[in-house]
C-alpha cells in the first residue's frame, strides 16, 4: 500500500507524524509537501495528493491542514476523489466503511496527535461494507460525472 500525504504549514507537524507511524507501519509514502512551516496556499498541496490517489498513483490519500477543512474541499474538487474530514475514530470507520472514502484529512489544530494517529489507524483498517452504500456512493460519483458536462 502506498499513500500521498501533504500539507500546509498549519498542518505540517502532523503531517510528519503521521509520516513517521506511516512508515513504520510499514506503509510506503509519497509526500507532496509542504515541507516546512512557512506560510504556503493548501489548495496547492491538497489538489497534489487528490491527484495521485485519483490516477491510481497513489492506494490512498491523507491530507492535513490547520481545520482539514481546506485542504478536504480542494482535495475533493478533484474528480474521483472522495475527502472526509474527521476529527473522531467512529467517523473515521464510518467513512471508509459507508462511504468508500479515499482521502482523510485531519486538522492540527482540532486534533491532537495521539488521537489523530487513532483516526489513521481505524481509517486505514476500515474496509467498505459494499451492498446498501455501493449505490450511495455511486449516486456521489453520478453528481461529479454530472458537473463535468
Amino acid at each position: 500500500m502506498n499513500i500521498a500525504v501533504a500539507s500546509d504549514h498549519g498542518g505540517y507537524s502532523l503531517k510528519e507524524e503521521i509520516k513517521r507511524h506511516l512508515e513504520g507501519m510499514g506503509i510506503s509514502v509519497i509526500d507532496f509537501g509542504t515541507d516546512g512551516e512557512a506560510s504556503v496556499d493548501y489548495p496547492d498541496f491538497g489538489e497534489a495528493a487528490a491527484k495521485a490517489v485519483a490516477s491510481g498513483n497513489a492506494d490512498k490519500g491523507i491530507i492535513c491542514c490547520g481545520t482539514g477543512i481546506g485542504i478536504s474541499l480542494a482535495a475533493n474538487k478533484v474528480a474521483g476523489i472522495r475527502c472526509a474530514v474527521v476529527s473522531d475514530t467512529y467517523s473515521a470507520r464510518m467513512s471508509r466503511a459507508h462511504n468508500n472514502a479515499n482521502m482523510l484529512s485531519l486538522g492540527e489544530r482540532v486534533v491532537g496527535k495521539g488521537l489523530a494517529l487513532e483516526i489513521v489507524d481505524v481509517w486505514l483498517k476500515t474496509e467498505f461494507e459494499g451492498g446498501r452504500h455501493e449505490r450511495r456512493v455511486e449516486k456521489i460519483m453520478q453528481i461529479e460525472k454530472g458537473l463535468e458536462k
